[in-house]
């Protein structure tokens, strides 16, 4: 089975839940006898085929970027053209171009989407956008929901649930580096071996402006990793403030990532808005087995996190509350650590990218069974 992934951005350029998701979902097809291949935009898209890590990558030039939205003419005409090729189209929801790809190409190939997250933040633009939103997800065979709780409080998934499936995302630990001691030395001497990390895109919805108040008047290291559009104002935030607790790292590699979630004492996840859909990040520190604190926003972060078994789930946009769960991890370090290691049992449960694989290898053949018996009605008049 042939099955190409179309989405605005993947990883052999941009880094995201969303891409991680399609190459966690790459890597692991194999296994099940899926060949898996990527359709993505990019600024300069030479070479316009490339392999990543065993699986092939086919460029378009993007053309125009709005509302978080990427535009391309030339993704149309490709996208029909190796679509031909395929068994299966998988789509990654939100991107409204694809939608208008999938209806401008007429494309009638057996369809998957994966409904990663609501669109939260342009709400002006969506109502425009609704109309085609909704025609889109009526017309494909079968849409995933990424957690239970996602499918439960979605308002858009909720007209679409005799046909929208749960498949949890899944990592595999085997594609992370192992970090050398001497990394895992340099970073102890660094920062020392008990901290907070927090791991992911400095954007709007991460929440980090409620981390640095819950930060104030503590003496708990706080060790953030990554870059985004607010970096800069929240690190001027953290000058004026004094949070000499609070260390801003940027982007690191993956072995030096790897190696902060192995030394660190606990992850924190102060996302407050339902624009984090998941949370890869915090599904990573449930991999390496630490324990977690994260806000109750009706999404994926909850299942991830089960307050009180993995770590402790506090109301959104609550200082107090993120700075108290703190409190009492630092103060219980053998409650922490056994909320780490059932945070990493319920991984190996729930969460790898072997069961990930798996379930979507059966969602598949499910949907080219049911497209193949819609075909033989209708050419038999039924």
């Amino acid at each position: 089975m042939r099955v190409l992934h179309f989405y605005k951005t993947y990883q052999s350029e941009s880094y995201g839940g969303v891409e991680q998701t399609i190459y966690q979902l790459c890597k692991c097809s194999p296994s099940s006898g899926i060949e898996s291949e990527v359709l993505t935009l990019s600024e300069s898209p030479e070479p316009a085929e490339l392999m990543y890590h065993g699986h092939k990558v086919h460029r378009v030039k993007q053309d125009l970027h709005i509302a978080s939205t990427g535009f391309s003419f030339a993704a149309i005409k490709r996208f029909a053209q190796l679509a031909e090729d395929f068994d299966l189209v998988h789509y990654h929801f939100p991107w409204p171009f694809m939608d208008l790809a999938h209806f401008v190409t007429r494309m009638n190939k057996p369809s998957v989407v994966t409904y990663h997250s609501d669109i939260v933040r342009y709400k002006v633009l969506l109502q425009l956008y609704r109309p085609l939103m909704h025609r889109f997800l009526s017309s494909v065979d079968a849409i995933v929901a990424t957690s239970p709780n996602y499918l439960q409080t979605s308002s858009v998934l909720a007209d679409y649930k005799d046909k929208t499936q749960v498949i949890p995302i899944g990592l595999d630990k085997g594609s992370y580096p192992t970090p050398s001691e001497p990394l895992m030395d340099e970073w102890r001497n660094r920062i020392g071996g008990r901290f907070f990390l927090f791991v992911g895109a400095i954007r709007y919805y991460k929440g980090l402006h409620i981390l640095l108040d819950a930060a104030r008047g503590t003496h708990y290291p706080i060790v953030i990793v990554g870059a985004g559009p607010i970096e800069q104002e929240l690190k001027r935030r953290v000058a004026e403030e004094g949070l000499s607790n609070v260390i801003f790292l940027g982007i690191v590699s993956d072995e030096d990532k790897v190696a902060l979630l192995r030394q660190c004492y606990a992850l924190v996840f102060p996302s407050h808005l339902r624009s984090e859909a998941f949370g890869i990040s915090l599904l990573e520190g449930a991999m390496y087995g630490k324990p977690m604190i994260s806000s109750e926003i009706g999404t994926g972060t909850s299942y991830i996190n089960n307050h009180g078994e993995t770590g402790i789930v506090v109301p959104p946009s609550d200082p107090a509350a993120f700075r108290a769960a703190m409190q009492q991890l630092w103060d219980n370090p053998d409650q922490a650590q056994a909320m780490g290691l059932r945070a990493q049992a319920r991984y190996h449960k729930l969460f790898t990218a072997r069961v990930m694989g798996e379930s979507y290898a059966s969602l598949y053949r499910d949907v080219l069974a049911m497209h193949g018996l819609t075909e033989q009605h209708a050419s038999m008049g039924v």
